[in-house]
């Protein structure tokens, strides 16, 4: 059976879980409820949790034949600027995740890729892929602070929230500005 090779996890690591409490049978079962520190980059170019903000995981660790299966949802802030008009998002995001730990020599090292299932690394689980994968897939690629924000003129740069109903930066041809007179006196 394959070896896999990582590095070793640090055990205060505030997203590695220590599983040496939950026993070794199918349906054994351990909550974890904590607050952590976000990790870094967690989130795409315009939006994201900011790092160091809490993180809320209420995970379930249970036993299973092959391994460790880690269910539950992690909730934080997210901040970030809107698409169309680049003002600030203040909002909160709350994911499920549910990831299988496979034990080291398990059958699933034969039945599975490496990389499809997360492995314990002696009785600890880094759970920080698996919440990485989770927060950022969820989050838009193009967040927008609500549904009809009509974003900035192209023009000037100011929001269309705070323009009149009327504002324009259509400019007349010099050579047609004549025609244009004519449209006035008839008014």
């Amino acid at each position: 059976m394959p070896k896999h090779t990582s590095s070793s996890l640090d055990p205060r690591s505030p997203l590695v879980l220590d599983t040496r409490e939950l026993p070794r049978r199918p349906g054994a079962l351990r909550t974890v409820d904590r607050v952590v520190p976000a990790p870094a980059d967690l989130g795409v170019e315009l939006i994201g949790v900011p790092e160091g903000a809490d993180l809320t995981l209420d995970l379930r660790m249970e036993s299973v034949s092959e391994g460790v299966l880690v269910s539950g949802t992690v909730s934080g802030p997210v901040r970030g600027e809107c698409g169309r008009c680049l003002r600030e998002i203040n909002d909160t995001v709350a994911v499920t995740v549910q990831e299988l730990y496979a034990y080291e020599n398990s059958t699933t090292d034969v039945t599975t890729e490496e990389d499809e299932v997360g492995r314990l690394q002696g009785d600890l689980i880094d759970l920080e892929p698996a919440v990485r994968d989770a927060v950022v897939l969820t989050l838009p690629t193009n967040p927008i602070c609500r549904q009809d924000c009509p974003g900035l003129c192209p023009e000037c740069g100011v929001h269309r929230d705070e323009l009149p109903v009327d504002h324009s930066h259509q400019q007349i041809d010099p050579r047609w500005a004549g025609l244009s007179q004519l449209n006035r006196e008839e008014e």
